[in-house]
Formats: structure tokens, sequence, C-alpha cells
């Protein structure tokens, strides 16, 4: 058989944009801001990850030209060997500081950062234990160990302890959860998580990609909202959300994270973080360390949001965070709200199956602290207007 055999026969994309339902890659002609130009018209943004509005902040821009000006563009190798920058260690300085740990370890993206980890720190005979909801990052790092692979339920505390009672006490486990679960919008147990660990020998890592700027102090994350900081092993963030830029890290002791340093692929084989994004993601630490009325924006944007939608109709389900999910359960209404909403002025994203199982198909809205009431009452009185269009509320 053909190698390209089942690319010639993949139709569903064709067929969606022949009928003007497909939703991906569609092109931004302006900043990520609050509003974007999308095929020259202007249109409310609720689908993005900037949950602090600091991808277009002043002072943010200015370091990453500042950074441009010193370092140029790029690193031209890895960190390993010429690719390290004092500005990438005075970052990890920065955000072990910030989230309570020893050290620190940058990665060229948050999806290298958990393939590093895992495969880095799981080894033949050992285990990775994940929520069946956990980021395909943290599968594919799964994968990639040498390691035996176990799932539970998710954010099931009686499935967790089912699966680790299975495993032998003394082998090496390695539980690996979302802080904040992107697509729920729901929040890891960690005080059970946690008393679970110690109780059958393992270790706990946290990927806080969608809680650095939304939970703990001055954002945090979810080991600080907890105030279990010190019972987190591993403290995993990407920069392309709250940090207004590009690139991820791990956080941990520094014997754990300087064994990563050498037996970490994805950051021995790959080019080092640009000047750029790591000066950007500086420069935010800053605003998010100084200006904490941001994050308490965000949150009372978020809960105008929540308790509109949740007027109307709509289910949202168990989410209690800045991503609101607005559960339509089939896939064909969630592609025409997507499409409709877009023609109305409203950018969301649709999350259609497999992503997700076919009765929680969802349209995921996002919300962001430069976000003003006024655009949210927009938004509301557009999903209001078509959700009735299209009989889901």
């Amino acid at each position: 058989m053909d190698l390209f055999e089942k690319c010639y026969k993949f139709k569903a994309a064709e067929e969606l944009r022949a009928v003007g339902l497909y939703p991906y890659f569609q092109p931004i002609s302006s900043e990520q801001d609050t509003e974007v130009i999308i095929n020259g018209k202007k249109v409310l943004m609720l689908g993005s990850n900037s949950y602090l509005g600091l991808t277009v902040h002043p002072k943010v821009k200015e370091a990453a030209i500042k950074a441009i000006e010193k370092y140029g563009t790029g690193c031209a190798g890895s960190r390993f060997l010429n690719g390290t920058l004092d500005l990438h260690e005075e970052l990890e300085e920065r955000l072990a500081d910030f989230v309570n740990k020893e050290d620190a370890l940058l990665f060229s993206t948050g999806f290298q950062a958990n393939l590093g980890a895992i495969a880095g720190l799981v080894q033949k005979g050992e285990y990775v234990i994940l929520d069946k909801s956990d980021h395909a990052s943290i599968v594919d790092g799964s994968r990639l160990s040498f390691g035996t692979v176990k799932r539970f339920l998710h954010n099931d505390m009686d499935s967790l302890k089912k699966v680790l009672e299975s495993l032998e006490l003394d082998a090496g486990k390695l539980i690996v959860v979302d802080g904040v679960y992107s697509m729920d919008g729901d929040i890891a147990n960690l005080p059970e998580m946690v008393k679970l660990k110690k109780q059958y020998n393992a270790r706990l890592m946290v990927d806080d990609a969608h809680s650095f700027g939304v939970l703990g102090k001055n954002g945090r994350g979810t080991a600080n909202h907890f105030g279990l900081e010190d019972e987190v092993d591993v403290i995993m963030g990407t920069f392309s959300k709250s940090f207004a830029s590009l690139g991820g890290f791990l956080a941990a002791d520094k014997e754990v994270i300087d064994y990563l340093r050498h037996f970490a692929r994805s950051v021995i084989f790959s080019a080092s973080i640009t000047p750029a994004s790591t000066a950007a993601v500086l420069a935010a630490l800053d605003i998010m360390e100084n200006e904490p009325e941001l994050i308490d924006k965000l949150w009372a944007n978020t809960d105008r949001m929540r308790k509109g939608v949740q007027q109307m109709g709509y289910d949202t389900g168990t989410s209690c965070t800045p991503i609101i999910p607005l559960i339509i359960g089939d896939d064909d209404k969630v592609l025409k709200m997507r499409r409709m909403l877009l023609d109305e002025g409203v950018f969301v994203n649709p999350v259609v199956s497999p992503a997700v199982p076919p009765n929680k198909t969802l349209i995921r809205l996002s919300l962001m602290a430069s976000h003003t009431f006024e655009q949210i009452d927009f938004a509301l009185e557009k999903l209001y207007k078509v959700g009735k269009a299209v009989g889901v509320i």
C-alpha cells in the first residue's frame, strides 16, 4: 500500500471548506488583542490564551525589541552547546523564584518541556500516570518514555488511587496532571493528589500552562493557589499564554533540573528560545508581580461571562476558571455556531470529536483581563442570538 494513500483519502477538511464551515488555520491580520482583524473585518476575540492581555503591552513589546537590538533574532544553536545567553539564565532564576523552586530550565516550547520532562525522567520499569483529560503534549511525552503508561478518570481521586494501588510500591512513579484543564476549565484536585502521592511513593508533576497569570498570588499557579508548592515535585509552564511569548520551562529541585539539562532530548537537540521571546517573558513577569489588579480584572470578566451564559441556559460543565466551555454535544451545531458567531463579529474556538467525546463537543470561550464589560455584554448578546437560532438554548 502506498504510504500517501491515507492522505489522498482524507476528505473531511475539504468537505468542511466546501460548505464554509472549516474552522482551523484562520489567518488574523493584527496583533492578538481583545479585537482582531479577520478578512478585513474587526471581530471580538474570545478564543485567545493571552489571559492577562500582555501580548500587546507596551513594556513587553519594548523588551522584545531591545533584546533583538542587543542579541539579534536567534541563538543559532541549542542551550547545550552555543545557544545559552545570560538572558536565559536570568529568566531561569526569576522563574524558579516565582514558583518557589530551587532551579528552572527553559525549553523552546511548552510542548517540548513536557516531552523532555516525562521522557527524561520515566525509565523502563517505572510508571507515568495520567489524567484522561491531560494535554496532548503530556500524552506524547509519556509515549516517548520507556516507562509504562497508566491513566485515571478525569479528576477522579478514587480512580487514581486504584491505579496507584495496582502498582509496586517501590517502583518509580510520576503522576502528571494539568493544573487547569484546557477544555473543561476545571482545576486539578492537588490536595488529594498530594496525599495519594505520599501514600503510594510517587512524584507529582503539574502542567500549569493555563494556570500562570490566573491562579495563585500574582498568578503563580495551581500549587501556590493550594499552598502546596513544597509538595508538587515538578512545575511546568508555557510562555504562549499569560507570559505573552513563546517557549516553556520546568522548575524543580536543583538536582532534578541538572539531570534534565543532560537527559532531556528536547532541550539538548533543539535550538534555544529566542532573545526576544526570553525578554518578553521577563517583562511579563515584572508586570504580573507589580500589577495584581490585572488578575482581579480577569476574574471579574470571567464571572460576568459565566453568569451570563449560564442564565441563558448554556451548560458550562465543571468550569471554574477563565476557560468557559459551552457544551453543545453535536459536531455540526458547534461548527455552525462558530461560523455564525464569526459572522456576528465574535471569534470563538470550536472543539469537536475526536478531541472530546461526541456528547461533549463544545464552544470554548477564553476571557482576558483586557476585555471590557461592554465587549462581554456584546458577546453575550450574540451568544444568545446564535444559540437560539441553532436551538441549543
